[in-house]
């Protein structure tokens, strides 16, 4: 009898796939291509040691409005901070009600309340995700004082139908996801940003253009409101120890700044090499619409957007949300509970079905990967995770 030979593979490691893990971002891939830029920045202002204010942020502020086709960008701490600026130099607060979307992160709605005012919440485009025009200006009553659309997901709002809608309304445009975004009005490419009021911008690390921390940017056309929001910023006063109004510490560090300037010749390309992921993934799920109702991101054709997030709709999405974690790839769901729904905002007396589109939203949104710095693998993992769940 011959003796045995070598030991064969075990057949449940054949019949089991190998899956790579592909995380939600990964800024560290992002930092090991730029790594030398933003260290030959921070340098100097390391060797200066000024680190408030000063020429990195006159710096960014200069490039940020060169980009968003505006006169004035002032810096701030942080995006939220650039909301709360926003309405305070828009003198709102107790009394007052702003028309915004219940659908967006906290700070758009928490400014609002910070100041004093009340958000009033209308419901939102079912495909686009941003708010409906004609709602807003349906919610206006004599106390309103501003509305506050969100670019959500990294395409513009239709900001130039609110302002034909109404006119003389301020508006404050919560572009914290869509610095760079462009939209098409009367035929004319416009920025993310430009239209508004005033427009508002986050360097949160996960946005397209994100610091090593937070910061914040403003950006207006209104020389007035330029001089406040930078006095605002800095206790209210543009002269030491001279006060005009109480104001806040709100300024943006140096050392963002500087990390910002080295970050921006690269934000177009980023933006791009996301559009061009978001395009593989509307391909490769294109199958699943007539399958599972799975809608992939409706771009307004008149937006181009720059994708902070690529989020799918899916009736069984917490099922679909399970089955990825299993298989390491990164997901996350923005925004499950909508803010008219949220227990702070229960004095306000919104119900379930107040805003049914933002109420189904929460219940069939996931965002999958779609950092540029994806690889080919990588974008194949995600997509043959997304096509298991559904048999394919």
């Amino acid at each position: 009898m011959a003796a045995p030979g070598p030991a064969g593979p075990d057949v449940s490691e054949l019949s089991t796939p190998v899956h790579m893990s592909v995380p939600l971002l990964d800024l560290r891939a992002q930092h090991a291509r730029i790594k030398d830029a933003v260290l030959a920045a921070l340098m100097p202002v390391i060797d200066d040691q000024a680190f408030i204010l000063g020429a990195p942020v006159a710096k960014l502020e200069a490039d940020v409005a060169a980009l968003s086709h505006v006169k004035h960008a002032i810096g701030c701490a942080s995006g939220t901070d650039a909301l709360l600026l926003a309405l305070r130099a828009l003198d709102i607060g107790r009394g007052d009600e702003v028309v915004t979307t219940p659908f967006t992160f906290f700070a758009t709605a928490g400014t609002i309340h910070n100041v004093g005012a009340t958000p009033v919440f209308v419901d939102i485009d079912p495909r686009t995700f941003n708010v409906r025009p004609e709602l807003v200006a349906n919610a206006v009553t004599s106390k309103t004082k501003a509305v506050m659309p969100v670019d959500l997901f990294g395409q513009i709002a239709p900001v130039e139908e609110i302002r034909r809608l109404l006119p003389t309304m301020p508006i404050i445009e919560d572009a914290a996801q869509t610095i760079g975004a462009r939209r098409r009005i009367g035929g004319t490419w416009t920025m993310a940003g430009e239209t508004a009021t005033i427009g508002t911008f986050s360097f949160f690390p996960s946005k397209n253009l994100g610091g090593y921390g937070d910061g914040g940017m403003m950006v207006t056309q209104d020389d007035a409101l330029a001089t406040r929001l930078k006095r605002l910023r800095v206790h209210g006063g543009l002269t030491t120890y001279l006060h005009e109004e109480v104001g806040y510490n709100s300024r943006l560090d140096a050392l963002q700044a500087a990390a910002l300037v080295a970050k921006l010749p690269f934000l177009a390309e980023w933006s791009a090499k996301r559009r061009s992921n978001a395009a593989f993934y509307d391909a490769a799920f294109a199958d699943l619409a007539d399958l599972a109702d799975v809608r992939t991101p409706y771009i307004d054709p008149e937006n181009e957007s720059i994708f902070n997030q690529y989020t799918l709709r899916v009736p069984r999405r917490d099922e679909l949300k399970a089955h990825l974690a299993k298989l390491g790839i990164g997901h996350s769901v923005y925004y499950p509970l909508p803010l008219h729904l949220q227990p702070c905002f229960k004095y306000l007396g919104y119900q379930e079905g107040s805003c049914p589109e933002s109420e189904r939203a929460a219940h069939e949104v996931i965002s999958l990967p779609i950092y540029p710095e994806l690889t080919p693998a990588q974008l194949d993992e995600v997509v043959a995770g997304v096509r298991s769940f559904f048999g394919r």
